[in-house]
Formats: C-alpha cells, structure tokens, sequence
C-alpha cells in the first residue's frame, strides 16, 4: 500500500483528502501544522507529499526544503489557496513537482497523484539503473545527481525533470507544449513562462562556465539537448 503524508491546517479540507485517498486505497498520514508535518516526514518514508504552504510554525516553502534535503525523488504536491504565479516560481524553485489551487476538485487531486505515483514506478522498474552521457554532462538516473566536467551541478526537483527529459530525446527538439505536458503534467497553463525561466535556470548551471554550450533553443520550435 502506497503511503500519502498529507500536511493541512484546514481540519475539514485534511479529514476530506484523507478520506477520499483512503477510499482509494492509500494509507495516510495527516499533520495539521508544519512542525507536525517536519517530524512525520523526517521519521517516516512517503510515497508521495500533499504540502498547503500557509501553516503554523514551518510554512510549506521550509518543509518542501526539509523533506528535498532527506528524499530528492518522492513527489511533493502543493496544495493551496495562493495562485499567484510569483508562488508557483517559489515553490517549483525548492522542488515542488506540481501545484494545485484552491478550492480543487479531488478528481484532479487523485489524478495528478497517479501520474507521480506511476512515474515513480516506472522509473523504479525500467530505468534508473544507467547513466545518460552528453560531452562531459553525466546524469545518475539512479541518484538523480547531474556532474559536468567532474563537477556536481546542485538541481532542484523541478530543474532535473526537465534537464532528464531532454536528456532522454538527445538531439530531438522538443516543444515547449511537450515539456508542459511532460515535465509539468496535467493541465499546466502553457501561457506563462515558466518554461523559459527554467531553461535560463539550467543554462545558468550547465552552461555558464564552459565552453560548450549543450542546451540549445531552435526558435519558433522548442528547445533540446546536443553536444553539436
């Protein structure tokens, strides 16, 4: 059995996703504060984190940081009442892997849960044991650790997905409706930049002190990855 911690200060909103993800077939743990939520998530192995950002004592911004600093692979959900895109920017930046706004309906919720829980398994089965090699950029699908020329490049959650599925279709250009899809999942509003902004994030790690360049943007078309 797959296990959710569910982080909420709203008692009605907590008790009602735990409801719904137990009759699903979850097994779930509830905080209703961010301290309660810091010692659930550093005591216990989740498969999956449901964070609200606005809590009492550790908001979701620091227990996002706390929970990337013990596991950089299990999915973290915000789940909030902030849509504004400046917190979008800030939660994807400490390695959120999506965000949902409230009020939601808990068939989206449910949803975008199974497609983190299936990539998840996915990558657990077919492959996370093998390298990808491009120049002197070497990416452990297994350690999720991104290394050029020798050097460990720091990547948030958010920032890997989407240099690993460039990495994954090398020399291929990839549209950014494609990487919407496929990096930020379900219904991601493809008329922000978001994309972009994150691109300039990478190029600023993988690209900035040396001398090939790898990330590339063929204009009007999307963007890929190549040593040429």
């Amino acid at each position: 059995m797959q296990k959710i911690l569910v982080v909420e200060d709203e008692v009605k909103v907590a008790n009602a996703v735990k409801k719904g993800l137990e009759e699903n077939g979850f097994e779930v743990d509830v905080a209703y504060d961010g301290r309660m939520g810091k010692g659930l998530a550093a005591s216990n192995n989740y498969d999956l984190v449901i964070l609200d950002l606005n809590l009492p004592h550790n908001n979701g911004y620091e227990l996002c940081e706390v929970i990337r600093r013990k596991n950089n692979r299990v999915p973290v959900i915000m789940l909030t009442a902030l849509g504004g895109m400046e917190d979008k920017m800030q939660a994807f930046e400490l390695g959120a892997d999506d965000y949902l706004v409230k009020p939601f309906d808990f068939r989206e919720l449910l949803a975008r849960i199974r497609v983190f829980l299936k990539r998840a398994g996915s990558d657990a089965t077919h492959g996370t044991q093998y390298k990808i090699s491009i120049a002197d950029l070497e990416i452990d699908r297994e350690k999720k650790d991104v290394t050029r020329g020798g050097k460990k490049i720091a990547l948030t959650a958010k920032e890997y997905q989407l240099l690993e599925f460039l990495a994954m279709h090398k020399g291929k250009v990839i549209s950014k409706l494609t990487i919407a899809e496929k990096v930020w999942d379900i219904d991601f509003d493809t008329g922000t930049n978001v994309i972009e902004v994150y691109m300039n994030f990478l190029r600023k790690k993988i690209d900035k002190d040396f001398e090939q360049k790898l990330l590339h943007t063929k204009t009007g078309m999307g963007y890929y990855l190549s040593e040429e």
